[in-house]
């Protein structure tokens, strides 16, 4: 496609959204959760098109040798699938907050203030990979009563393509606009050149991906951006933890999958636990192929794991974030200690502390600068549908509009309200 015919699809895509944009933000409540349970009705009895779909996809990416990583993200699974439908039937049954007045108070004047919970409008989303984003994308944009102009990443085309198709029907069903859910079916770079330049039409862009990428939107973006960089979630292992519940959250965070941003990629460790909790733990990773890479006085207290693989960190390790069977590891002197290296370290997205002391926790929790912050559990709950939102656009760790896991509300915005009974101001 040349440069002219790809800015007029472009500016055409961003005059639908527009349009459908203002259908949807005068929608009913019961419309956007008619349109959200037919598309989960509808997930469920397409799932193995949709699969075979994605099957092509996945081939296509073997054949172009791109990573595990991003395959496994690839991959579309009759569980993926349901949890997308679920997700759809939890917004469904969600109140809806556009139109909700908040914080109506009297003045002096005798004036009322309130502020009105509204759409934003029209959004833009980049992403790689998973096409499962598509869905919660779609489904969050109908309950938040907004448009959005969506683009994947060239290797789950026609994954986006199948989906995108179910999501318009569901749409057209309910009696709702279905370019309100618009795909961006080229794969030329280009196309996200214009989609982030188009103010006119696009009110906030959304990208979830790689860090190249984000860094890219950020820079070339005229319209605000909602992001996150990286994912180097930490947990540290306090003094005062329950030693099997700690083993079993580090095994969890770590290893129930690789690939997400809310995977575990560093531990810390309370000294004077370090001597009964590092080697247990590090027999587990030995079992599942994790490698080590820490602190020299950790590669001591492991030396004696069989089949352990691990080697002495490097300070790029303490920044890392391996989406990979790898992690780093180090043993701190104290509460201060771990909180600072999270927070020089960490990326800001979600970080754990596993402790039975209720001061240690609440210290955590306050001075631990990051979108979600987390005692006793598994940083992989870092995820909308886990925090009840039905499903996210994405994680934030930006700290203005919204944070942590993107959902309804990240998609709306307040203005204000006056209600008067003549007043005039003197």
């Amino acid at each position: 496609m040349n440069a002219k015919n790809l800015i007029e699809q472009m500016q055409s895509l961003g005059k639908e959204a527009r349009r459908a944009s203002a259908l949807m933000a005068k929608s009913t409540a019961k419309k956007k959760s008619l349109a959200l349970q037919i598309l989960a009705n509808k997930l469920r009895s397409e799932s193995a098109n949709l699969i075979q779909f994605n099957e092509s996809d996945c081939k296509q990416a073997l054949s172009n040798q791109i990573s595990e990583v991003l395959i496994d993200r690839l991959k579309l699974t009759p569980k993926i699938i349901e949890t997308c439908a679920l997700g759809c039937e939890q917004l469904a049954s969600m109140p809806d907050l556009i139109g909700e007045i908040v914080g109506l108070k009297e003045q002096p004047s005798g004036i009322r203030v309130g502020q009105m919970r509204v759409p934003i409008g029209v959004f833009g989303m980049i992403y790689e990979s998973r096409p499962n984003v598509s869905i919660e994308a779609a489904s969050l944009s109908i309950k938040s009563g907004n448009a959005c102009i969506l683009r994947g990443g060239s290797e789950a085309l026609n994954s986006n393509l199948a989906l995108i198709a179910v999501v318009q029907d569901a749409l057209k069903e309910a009696g709702l606009p279905p370019q309100a859910v618009q795909l961006v079916d080229v794969t030329d770079r280009a196309a996200v050149g214009h989609l982030i330049t188009m103010p006119e039409y696009v009110d906030v862009i959304i990208p979830r991906g790689g860090k190249g990428l984000i860094e890219r939107i950020s820079a070339e973006a005229k319209v605000p951006v909602i992001k996150h960089l990286d994912g180097n979630c930490h947990t540290f292992v306090d003094e005062t933890c329950n030693l099997e519940m700690a083993l079993r959250v580090c095994d969890n965070a770590k290893t129930q999958k690789y690939s997400p941003c809310n995977a575990m990629e560093s531990l810390l460790v309370a000294k004077g636990v370090s001597n009964s909790f590092l080697p247990k733990i590090a027999e587990i990773y030995a079992r599942k192929g994790v490698e080590i890479r820490g602190c020299g006085r950790t590669l001591e207290l492991i030396a004696e794991v069989k089949g352990l693989n691990s080697v002495l960190a490097c300070e790029e390790d303490w920044y890392a974030e391996y989406l990979a069977p790898v992690i780093s590891v180090k043993i701190v002197d104290s509460l201060d200690e771990a909180i600072d290296h999270i927070n020089q370290y960490s990326s800001h997205h979600t970080d754990a502390i596993l402790t039975e002391h209720y001061s240690n926790a609440q210290r955590f929790l306050r001075e631990v600068d990051s979108a979600s912050v987390m005692v006793n559990t598994s940083t992989r709950f870092a995820d909308g549908f886990e925090y009840g939102l039905g499903a996210e656009i994405g994680i934030s760790t930006d700290k203005f509009h919204a944070r942590g896991p993107v959902g309804i509300e990240g998609l709306t915005s307040l203005k204000y309200v006056v209600l008067g009974n003549g007043e005039i101001r003197g």
